[in-house]
């Protein structure tokens, strides 16, 4: 995905975001509103940075185009899928609906899935770096 794709992502998803908050500001906030809120907008705003921090070495299949690691990627192997996985959570309680949060048990597994696939092909390219630079970060 391009960097200018990515700001699309990023504006669309903003917006959307951007609307929703205009809908809940009619009434007075509930609990779930402000904790859901409060988690959601740093968590999409590191998601974002991450993913600009990827750069090029973004893709949908696991491919080793450049080792990242710095960034959030100096502390965290994944933050995209962290911080979208927070975003996810957050927002589904800002709307209300704690029983979507069961999207998990299958959006956890297949990310794992995902997550191996990567780390192998990160290590076939990348080998005594990429181990070594496990060692030092979380996840």
């Amino acid at each position: 995905m391009k960097t200018w794709q990515t700001w699309i992502w990023i504006v669309v998803v903003g917006a959307a975001w951007g609307f929703a908050l205009r809908q809940a500001l009619v009434g007075a906030w509930t609990v779930s509103q402000i904790v859901g809120m409060a988690v959601a907008v740093p968590a999409f705003c590191l998601w974002a940075l991450a993913r600009l921090q990827l750069g090029k070495s973004f893709s949908i299949s696991a491919q080793a185009k450049v080792l990242v690691t710095h960034g959030l990627y100096s502390k965290i192997q994944n933050p995209v899928y962290v911080f979208g996985g927070i975003f996810i959570a957050a927002v589904i309680v800002f709307i209300g609906r704690p029983l979507w949060l069961l999207i998990f048990l299958i959006l956890v597994p297949m990310q794992v899935m995902r997550i191996r696939a990567e780390r192998r092909v990160l290590e076939a390219k990348f080998g005594d770096a990429y181990r070594e630079y496990r060692k030092y970060t979380w996840f």
